[in-house]
């Protein structure tokens, strides 16, 4: 592993803000700590970068024990949201500071400005005031900055927040294919999903100071490990009793592969569709609450006739979209569905 964690603890007061934490972010990959305001995440990426000190646990880089060296031995690289770029600094100047800390020769630290600025496709950017770029302009410059010393592992505090969506998906696309061109190991912090599954390759899910779950990324968004997992990364839930590998709830008779017992079930709106009532022997009754779009997509909010909470169900290319108050029938794709404990 890049970056090893185990047993970090931080409080504040009374109050528990990293618990007993581990955390394993693999060699060349991006590791993203996804979470609610208040999880735990930035506290627990400044713990690595050791811009702040832990009660207990130990970290370390590339097998090395860091807990004890100061950030600038560290080898890594620090990315925030606010920029933090020296408004008396042109580009050159900003991008160059790690490389003057390393006390490298002036020639070299002008070959690697030239040339981690053309990486970030900011070619001939030397000279301009910081004043003068974008916003997206200043990201990158601040990226380059923290690429230019080489670092061992790369750390980024909700680097694209305060950038609008348009651009904030624009960046995403480039840093998801400048990290995989560089190799690097990269621990990024976000409380946006859809952020965490386009960079990430492993997913680190916190809540209230501890991991709820760590896993690659297709298995989080498949298979979540909890009811609070699950409601954050926006799936539906309802309460079931399992029966013989059958859950029988507001969803119908859903098969599973649990013991018998009451369950939750959760599912993402995509495995929902429309169909006809008495086409489908598996649909459930239900009437429409609302109808939306959510960019390019449509859903209808529906509340089942057997109970147990709304849902949203994702309307395909060729579904008519039905008005509310009217019924409707839906089914759930069984491959879909996780099965986690109650509350």
């Amino acid at each position: 592993m890049a970056v090893e964690a185990r047993d970090l603890e931080v409080r504040y007061g009374t109050r528990v803000a990293l618990d007993h934490v581990d955390l394993d972010a693999p060699d060349g990959q991006v590791t993203c700590l996804l979470g609610p305001s208040g999880s735990g995440k930035t506290t627990l990426l400044r713990v690595l970068a050791g811009l702040e000190r832990a009660f207990g646990g130990r970290v370390r880089i590339d097998g090395d024990d860091v807990t004890d060296v100061p950030t600038h031995r560290r080898g890594v690289g620090l990315m925030f949201q606010e920029h933090a770029l020296f408004p008396h600094e042109d580009v050159g100047g900003n991008v160059a500071f790690g490389l003057k800390m390393q006390h490298a020769s002036g020639t070299a630290i002008r070959s690697r400005v030239t040339e981690v600025l053309a990486l970030v496709g900011l070619a001939g950017f030397e000279g301009r005031a910081i004043d003068q770029l974008s916003g997206g302009e200043q990201q990158r410059v601040a990226l380059a900055r923290a690429l230019a010393p080489q670092p061992r592992v790369l750390l980024l505090d909700e680097p694209l927040g305060a950038l609008d969506r348009e651009l904030r998906e624009r960046l995403l696309v480039d840093l998801r294919t400048l990290f995989g061109r560089l190799g690097l190991t990269v621990v990024f912090v976000t409380h946006d999903q859809d952020e965490a599954f386009a960079l990430g390759d492993r997913i680190v899910v916190l809540r209230d100071g501890r991991v709820e779950q760590a896993a690659p990324a297709a298995e989080v968004w498949r298979t979540p490990a909890s009811p609070s997992v699950a409601r954050f990364l926006g799936c539906a839930l309802c309460e079931a009793v399992v029966d013989a590998g059958v859950a029988c709830g507001p969803w119908g008779d859903v098969p599973v592969d649990a013991p018998d017992g009451a369950v939750q079930l959760a599912s993402r709106p995509d495995a929902f569709r429309l169909v006809e009532l008495a086409h489908a022997a598996d649909a459930r009754p239900a009437a429409v609450v609302a109808v939306g779009f959510r960019r390019d997509r449509r859903f209808v909010t529906v509340q089942p006739d057997g109970g147990g909470p709304p849902l949203t169900v994702a309307l395909a290319s060729t579904d008519k979209q039905p008005e509310p108050g009217t019924n409707v029938a839906f089914a759930v794709d069984p491959s879909a569905v996780s099965v986690l404990p109650r509350d």
